[in-house]
């Protein structure tokens, strides 16, 4: 009995290392990719969904553009990496009613954001194949109409409800520092009513992501290190 005793405390020492670290990395990751992503087609598209333009004519645009649906993946991936961790990290102490929530708005949000990436590089291909004077210019239209609803109206209020959760969660924990926390209810608030203030609100969500993972790896930097006997 003492020798599982002593097993587990072992374990319960070693996991809470690792654990922090792995999501504030992955939280990382996601962050820059998404704010990389994010600003990429923001510069290389028009801000208005319903203007065509000739900019599908432009290699650089396109391969910009082409680049950072590419990014959308790999920080899907990170995120999802990233909930995991901080399931983990939060253990015992997780309440099923948030972490039901937590868990699926974060699920509800890759999963659109990656209908949104794959919607718009089919269009952008079926558009740029389109001969001249044919139906390409409304598929592109229609199709950036959709992808800016489904980001801008759904994946953000998902990331909004990620957020709030979160917030609750490292609240009742004590597991980020305050401002974290405060930051993510402000930023929760603008994502859920001030969608439509600016094309760049979509941007605070991983940048929220980015502060969180980095307040998780301070902590787990300056955290003392237990000798083992």
């Amino acid at each position: 009995m003492s020798e599982r005793t002593t097993d587990q405390d072992r374990l319960a020492d070693t996991g809470p290392l690792k654990t922090p670290r792995a999501a504030a990395l992955a939280g990382i990751v996601f962050s820059v990719l998404l704010i990389g992503a994010l600003v990429i087609l923001r510069l290389a598209t028009p801000a208005d969904p319903g203007v065509v333009g000739s900019w599908l004519a432009d290699p650089a645009r396109r391969a910009a553009v082409v680049t950072a649906l590419n990014f959308i993946p790999f920080a899907g991936i990170a995120f999802l990496w990233f909930i995991g961790v901080v399931r983990d990290r939060i253990g015992r102490r997780e309440d099923r009613f948030f972490a039901t929530v937590f868990l699926g708005s974060g699920l509800l949000f890759v999963a659109m954001l990656f209908v949104a990436a794959a919607l718009a590089g089919g269009v952008i291909a079926e558009a740029g194949a389109a001969s001249p004077g044919s139906s390409g210019r409304g598929i592109l239209a229609l199709g950036r109409n959709v992808t800016s609803i489904l980001v801008n109206i759904y994946a953000i209020r998902m990331a909004a409800v990620f957020t709030l959760t979160t917030v609750t969660i490292a609240r009742r924990t004590a597991i980020v520092s305050r401002w974290v926390t405060f930051s993510g209810l402000a930023v929760a608030l603008v994502l859920l009513v001030g969608s439509n203030i600016s094309v760049w609100v979509e941007v605070l969500f991983p940048a929220w992501i980015l502060a969180l993972s980095l307040d998780i790896l301070i902590a787990d930097a300056r955290r003392p290190i237990t000798p083992r006997g």
